[in-house]
């Protein structure tokens, strides 16, 4: 795929992360969360998970970059996480449990990610996986 089909593709959805429609934004967040390493993508689902309109937003881009089950999507939740409300703080941690609390499976695949990220650069993120890994254990 080139850049230019690469940026045809995504900019639909690039442009709804800015929608009035929740609906729209909740689109984007899960469609971007499959690009998320791309610089441009990362910053805007990061203003989704943040989303101060509404929680679904925040819960649809969480669960789509926690599904993509790799560093990369935990980082950016536990990123989210350590600066949220309470109230997209407890979408953000509902998220983590609807995607990564299905089994036994799933929690050791959580600590192993998790456990990756306890020594992040950034101490934020790196607080939240120790968080998140302390009952796992």
């Amino acid at each position: 795929m080139t850049r230019s089909e690469f940026d045809d593709e995504l900019t639909p959805f690039l442009q709804g992360s800015t929608s009035a429609a929740w609906s729209v934004r909740a689109a984007s967040g899960r469609r971007l969360a499959a690009v998320a390493e791309v610089p441009e993508v990362a910053e805007v689902l990061h203003r989704l998970l943040l989303d101060g309109r509404d929680t679904f937003v925040t819960q649809e881009t969480a669960e789509a970059l926690l599904g993509r089950w790799d560093v990369l999507g935990l980082r950016m939740v536990l990123a989210a996480l350590a600066s949220a409300d309470d109230d997209t703080g407890d979408q953000l941690d509902a998220a983590i449990l609807n995607v990564c609390g299905q089994s036994k499976e799933d929690g050791e695949r959580l600590a192993a990610l998790c456990s990756a990220l306890t020594s992040d650069a950034d101490n934020a993120v790196s607080r939240e996986a120790h968080r998140i890994l302390e009952p796992l254990r």
